[in-house]
């Protein structure tokens, strides 16, 4: 098959066109993605469109996290909500004159007609389908209906939809990531393309239609949406041939699915955005990771992008067909790698308020105790998948229990060895002859000290002291922990920060 040309002469047009009736979904969240790659890789206009017509459950509330999800995640519009544009309105539910002006366009030229079934002969015919094993279409009941008897029955105030009259030919539109699709117009069937009301209160139009009609009118050159809407893609076709309207391009793409390759959903963790940045995860690894979710740069060998990178690396030609899986060490690698990037003084603002809401520091902490946690955030950091994770590997700093350090059962065994008994006699001697805080230089010669005079080297050598004073026998280098420590139990703190001296006298209690 010879390359299909996806850069046309005009100016290339996008649309992320959400629903507000949820969460923004990390699949939907992709999709939105790409189309904001494709514009700007193409000096193209990336819009944002509000599909609401789902009255019952579009909300506010939805609208606005979504529209802050995005920007989060850096993807602005240039057309849509905020943004303005000459194709307003953008929300769906403000366009139903322009819907009613067009339905009666198909009406007066035969291409959509009235359907006056009821709801139980529908059920009835498709109860009749299932028993007799054919297709749940619609029979056509209505579609001979004469225009002016169907004119007549719509003023005397009966009830109707509008049916679009499929043509007798196989439905073919070309897909980018997975070539040319032909649908046979039997399998399609009359679908509706306004609901059920009378003649004085319309019905509502339904996604299918709006969603044609407002691509049509604001010039949309490509559309790209995950391939849950390949079939609705033939019925669209068909709507755009009814109006003699040239389709755009289709971008289907692929399933994302969970570990066990089944569609993610929330039975495998997050799956909003908005939850994603409660867990601390950076936008720019997100923004990364999801480019990577069923698309590949040239060469296919290089993992880190910024955005710029990405616009400048990204054709729809690259996105594969095949489902991706989403993969949480893959996430948390690239976050990982983002925050070691990161500005330390970013990073303080992003991380501090998880310590603030477990209670270990102040959620308006003063100067100094800023200046001590940013100390604290850069040693724990290269330790963390994710900035909520902070509070748990905070408590070896801000709190100390004793009992539990000689407890925990790995601890029991490491301490239960005569070297360590050894180590700690020693210790113990140095720290009772010192006093003041312990620095870290002074700890270096100790221990030098005590290897030489017991014997001990190595992890019997370090362990021990690292459980007396941390309650794990794993963590920090004592270089960098000790002055934390140290400088955190001088601080006028929620959660009073026990020092070395203290944490080696409860510990020996």
């Amino acid at each position: 098959m010879p390359p299909h040309q996806t850069t046309p002469a005009r100016p290339v047009r996008v649309r992320f066109a959400p629903s507000p009736t949820g969460m923004l979904h990390v699949g939907n969240a992709r999709t939105a993605l790409y189309n904001w790659l494709f514009a700007r890789h193409t000096g193209g206009t990336f819009i944002l469109r509000i599909e609401d017509t789902d009255v019952e459950r579009s909300e506010q509330r939805h609208e606005v996290q979504l529209m802050e999800d995005l920007l989060w995640l850096g993807l602005g519009w240039g057309e849509g909500p905020m943004a303005g544009g000459p194709h307003e309105p953008y929300r769906q539910s403000e366009r139903l004159p322009i819907y009613a002006g067009h339905t009666a366009r198909l009406l007066a030229s035969g291409h959509a007609y009235r359907c006056f079934c009821t709801v139980e002969q529908l059920e009835a015919d498709r109860a009749q389908a299932l028993a007799t094993h054919q297709p749940q279409n619609y029979q056509g009941r209505c579609r001979a209906i004469p225009a002016d008897a169907s004119a007549a029955r719509a003023a005397a105030g009966e009830s109707f939809a509008v049916r679009l009259r499929i043509p007798d030919h196989p439905l073919r539109f070309h897909d980018i990531v997975r070539g040319d699709v032909e649908f046979p117009s039997e399998t399609v069937s009359d679908p509706v393309l306004v609901r059920a009301g009378t003649e004085t209160e319309g019905g509502m139009p339904t996604y299918n239609y709006v969603v044609t009609v407002d691509d049509a009118l604001m010039g949309i050159t490509h559309v790209i949406r995950g391939d849950d809407h390949i079939s609705n893609t033939a019925r669209q076709v068909a709507i755009y041939e009814a109006f003699g309207w040239a389709a755009p391009e289709f971008a289907h793409l692929s399933t994302i699915l969970g570990a066990d390759r089944e569609r993610l959903s929330k039975r495998h963790g997050a799956t909003s955005v908005a939850s994603f940045r409660e867990m601390g995860i950076l936008p720019e690894a997100l923004v990364n990771y999801l480019a990577l979710l069923g698309w590949g740069p040239e060469g296919g060998t290089r993992e880190t992008f910024t955005t710029e990178e990405l616009a400048a690396e990204f054709k729809l030609e690259r996105v594969t067909a095949s489902p991706a899986v989403f993969d949480w060490d893959k996430l948390h690698w690239l976050n990982r790698h983002y925050m070691k990037q990161a500005d330390a003084a970013r990073i303080l603002g992003m991380a501090w308020p998880y310590i603030a809401r477990a209670g270990m520091v102040p959620e308006r902490p003063e100067p100094e105790v800023l200046g001590w946690l940013e100390l604290v955030i850069a040693l724990l950091l290269p330790s963390l998948d994710q900035l909520d994770q902070m509070p748990a590997k905070a408590q070896s700093i801000l709190t100390y229990d004793a009992v539990a350090a000689r407890g925990e059962p790995d601890n029991s065994v490491i301490l239960a060895a005569a070297s360590s008994q050894r180590v700690l006699t020693a210790f113990g001697e140095r720290l009772r002859a010192s006093s003041g805080p312990l620095a870290p230089e002074t700890f270096k010669q100790w221990m030098n000290e005590i290897k030489t005079e017991t014997g001990v080297k190595g992890k019997e050598l370090f362990h021990p002291v690292r459980i007396a004073l941390t309650g794990a026998h794993s963590g920090p280098e004592f270089d960098k922990l000790i002055p934390v420590i140290e400088r955190g139990a001088l601080l006028a703190l929620p959660v009073h920060i026990p020092s070395i001296r203290e944490r080696f006298e409860a510990f020996l209690a």
